[in-house]
């Protein structure tokens, strides 16, 4: 085996390490992307982005969690993405299109060094089946869910990937990291989902904390900011354009009469990381 070169990214936070196959020849294994990840024993990520691929002329990602499980979608994930495509020279063009397992999704870099991105993250979808949700029917918008023993008011979507945005009036680290693990392993989701705690401040600005399925708790998350700005506008609690704010920073979410959803965040390159021959001997 030859030694792994990784280019590592974040977003407020929010860490990814990429692994290209063309720079790499190397079969990437769930226990591979565990010890990756792992922080004190490996590089250490909220999850590992893999490409590109080509498809005819198409640029296409896989998205693994830490725990070696494969995400739909990042929003954070699929800007630090394209920074590397703009990085690496495999892209040139001011706007971008990319593949992922739930879809399209569109970039635009605001910047030539691609440190400021605007992605469009299609339209968030609330009926059950797309989820999916088991025990419930229909939409699952500000609706009494059991967790821990307890009820709360929530509300269910997929931003590419699925979520639980739970109403709180105050929200923190300690509460996310106790109730999250109940939630994303709730028999609600058969698929297990990603859970943010939200606090509105008011038409503008929202709070989170997050926890995600298969990475735990997290700095930040492009698809939680946008769930947790829909949920609230869904709710006539925020207007549509809107900053939320988490413990790694903040993004902005704008919300288009069609339905899309944009967020608008940054991108911070951290360094190249090379793996020694034997870390997975």
């Amino acid at each position: 085996m030859n030694e792994m070169i990784l280019k590592k990214y974040h977003g407020l936070g929010n860490d990814y390490l990429v692994l290209d196959p063309h720079k790499n020849h190397f079969t990437l294994q769930t226990r591979n992307i565990e010890m990756l990840c792992r922080r004190n024993f490996g590089v250490g990520a909220d999850g590992v982005l893999y490409g590109p691929l080509w498809e005819e002329e198409k640029i296409k990602v896989r998205i693994f969690n830490p725990d070696g499980s494969e995400a739909e979608c990042s929003g954070n994930g699929i800007l630090i993405f394209a920074k590397y495509l703009l990085d690496q020279g495999y892209v040139s063009d001011k706007k971008i299109t990319l593949e992922t397992v739930s879809g399209k999704v569109f970039v635009e870099f605001l910047q030539e060094d691609a440190r400021m991105m605007r992605v469009n993250m299609g339209k968030p979808a609330y009926a059950g089946k797309q989820l999916p949700m088991s025990g419930l029917e229909g939409e699952v918008v500000n609706a009494h869910l059991r967790f821990q023993d307890n009820l709360y008011n929530a509300t269910c979507l997929s931003v590419g990937t699925p979520n639980c945005v739970i109403m709180q009036e105050e929200v923190t680290s300690q509460k996310a990291k106790s109730l999250g693990p109940y939630v994303e392993q709730a028999a609600y989701f058969p698929n297990r989902i990603n859970m943010q705690l939200c606090k509105v401040q008011d038409r503008a600005n929202i709070i989170i904390e997050i926890y995600e399925r298969g990475a735990g708790y997290t700095l930040a998350s492009g698809t939680g900011a946008c769930a947790a700005a829909a949920a609230a506008k869904r709710m006539d609690l925020v207007d549509d354009r809107v900053t939320v704010h988490m413990p790694g920073g903040s993004l902005l979410v704008e919300q288009e009469p069609d339905g899309d959803i944009y967020m608008t965040g940054i991108v911070e390159e951290v360094g190249t990381f090379t793996v020694a021959e034997n870390f997975f001997a």
